[in-house]
């Protein structure tokens, strides 16, 4: 993910992700972070994670790493801190191309999710988080449930193995011969 250089309103070492997605958001920030976790700082590692925002709302995530974007980049780099953060600034039209990459978006809670373990966090993004954004979040969270429940075999496999974790149960609490088997489901 290519940015432009933006100008740097803060340069910090935080023992949580979530103070810098917080200032973010109290700031309406419009540019990106740069995080650099513990490894990379102890170790002298080349890992580091970009989350970019629109009015201190998070839209996309990228690890250099591991060259993933999106919740899979939050995963990547979600580790105990400290981390090395660096806020920019950066003009709105530097990131609309940025922003129009599908596979690098991410829900705008997620990151406070993920990355600082802080729902209150998540909850407040979201509040901020224009009406298109939200509900994008929810296609793609309803997307993937519908994926699921469409996948028989998975299905499959979840009731086999409750039918077979309860015959345990049963036969460990002495109360097999009150099961009845049946394959009408």
């Amino acid at each position: 993910m290519k940015l432009p250089r933006g100008r740097l309103v803060r340069s910090r070492v935080v023992r949580d992700p979530g103070t810098a997605l917080r200032i973010a958001l109290d700031r309406s920030l419009t540019g990106y972070a740069v995080l650099e976790p513990q490894d990379s700082l102890l170790l002298d590692g080349d890992r580091r994670g970009v989350v970019t925002f629109s009015d201190g709302v998070p839209v996309l995530a990228y690890d250099t790493e591991s060259d993933r974007g999106g919740t899979d980049a939050l995963a990547d780099f979600a580790v105990p801190g400290p981390y090395s953060v660096d806020l920019y600034r950066l003009d709105p039209t530097d990131l609309a191309e940025p922003h129009d990459t599908p596979e690098l978006r991410v829900p705008p809670g997620t990151p406070a999710e993920e990355l600082a373990d802080d729902p209150d966090l998540a909850a407040a993004t979201r509040e901020r988080a224009p009406e298109e954004r939200l509900s994008d979040a929810a296609d793609e969270e309803g997307s993937a449930v519908a994926a699921f429940l469409e996948d028989e075999s998975k299905i499959d496999a979840i009731r086999e193995e409750a039918r077979t974790e309860a015959r345990d149960r049963a036969d460990e609490w002495g109360l097999s011969d009150q099961l009845v088997d049946t394959d009408d489901e």
